[in-house]
């Protein structure tokens, strides 16, 4: 587990990471259809906070996509980069995710999300940002559809609709199970919907979440849990 400083030129302010999500934007790549499902790579990445400690913990799990095995992991700590302000939770997280993506020896293939790409306010969540800053093909896929309103997709697995700002598609909820609450799928860099779905529907043969979720979720706790003992420790 190694521990990531903050960038000298992180920004500290609102206004601030305003700007760089707008300068950011326009890199986004939206006219490459991403890696197919179920070949190569697929790394999940997720973060814990410990606010009161001023600690954050990032994970990055690579699967094989055909077998859904565990080819490495990989976690960072450092210190939380930004404040907490919604629409900007990206700059509390990248530092430390990219730290842990750099520690793998294997190449991340897609990299999935616990959260948002273009179903974002600014349309450039944290999968568009991390795609952007890393060059990595990047997807969302998100437990709630933020600020943006949807049909019901039908209760089979499989089922989508459009997930709307306005009349913009800006992502899909898609139900990974019959009859249980759907995800929220948005493309980040380099890859299209299509294939953000198709890749969410390999992941989750058995869960809601896919499995990288899942994977970087619990190792990135269990890192968040040895920082905080190293922290507590006399």
């Amino acid at each position: 587990m190694s521990h990531q400083q903050i960038p000298a030129d992180w920004p500290t302010d609102e206004r601030s990471a305003r700007a760089v999500q707008d300068e950011l934007r326009a890199r986004v790549v939206l006219d490459e259809p991403g890696p197919p499902p179920g070949t190569g790579f697929v790394t999940g990445v997720d973060v814990a906070y410990d606010d009161e400690r001023d600690l954050v913990a990032a994970a990055a799990v690579v699967l094989d996509a055909a077998t859904l095995d565990v080819v490495e992991a990989a976690t960072a700590v450092g210190r939380i980069s930004f404040p907490y302000v919604p629409g900007l939770l990206a700059f509390r997280e990248i530092p430390t995710v990219v730290a842990a993506l750099e520690k793998l020896n294997s190449r991340p293939g897609l990299v999935v999300c616990d959260g948002y790409g273009l179903a974002h306010p600014r349309r450039f969540g944290l999968a568009s940002h991390l795609g952007v800053l890393t060059g990595l093909p990047t997807i969302g896929v998100a437990k709630n559809p933020f600020t943006f309103t949807h049909e019901e997709p039908d209760a089979a697995r499989g089922s989508t609709a459009p997930l709307l700002g306005g009349d913009e598609e800006v992502g899909r909820a898609l139900r990974t199970r019959d009859g249980v609450k759907p995800v929220y799928v948005s493309v980040g860099h380099r890859a299209s919907l299509d294939t953000a779905c198709a890749h969410t529907l390999s992941l989750t043969p058995n869960y809601r979440q896919p499995e990288t979720t899942r994977r970087a979720d619990a190792l990135c706790r269990r890192a968040l849990a040895e920082a905080q003992e190293k922290v507590t420790r006399p």
